[in-house]
């Protein structure tokens, strides 16, 4: 179980073979990659600025990941995160979850993308075409997702 934030890209083929490298208890592996979009609010976007506070955002991560191997049989995961400045078409976030079967999975990987998009400890800012910033709220959408887990 691993929870990582960084500046810079990763690799989605390299953090999955690294996860499954030797193992044969895996049946599933599901993965979500997230990329910056170049519209918001079908507006253009120059770029979005991803803060966190180091320690406590990691631990809150390292929580919620603890929840989803409560709730489901999982055999590993991954959660990671960037955070500064990221360009559109740039990834953003890999979270992959390990399983014996494909249903926990998918589960449990939906759950810790919805909770990433509502609770996560992070604040954006998005910089429109004419150059001003305004932050990012949640999204009525996103909270209604993450209330069907309870």
């Amino acid at each position: 179980m691993v929870v990582r934030l960084q500046p810079h890209d990763f690799d989605i083929s390299a953090e999955i073979d690294q996860l499954v490298a030797g193992r044969t208890d895996i049946g599933a592996v599901v993965t979500f990659a997230g990329l910056v979009r170049d519209m918001a609010k079908g507006a253009p976007i120059l770029d979005m600025t991803l803060e966190h506070y180091p320690g406590m955002c990691e631990a809150e991560l390292e929580r919620i990941e603890a929840e989803a191997r409560s709730r489901w049989e999982l055999q590993g995961s991954l959660i990671l995160h960037r955070y500064g400045r990221l360009t559109p078409g740039e990834r953003i976030v890999l979270v992959v979850t390990l399983s014996p079967h494909r249903h926990a999975a998918f589960e449990a990987a939906e759950f810790l993308m919805d909770y990433l998009k509502t609770r996560a400890p992070f604040w954006k800012k998005e910089t429109a075409a004419d150059g001003t910033g305004h932050w990012v709220d949640a999204r009525e959408i996103d909270d209604a997702a993450m209330a069907r887990w309870g």
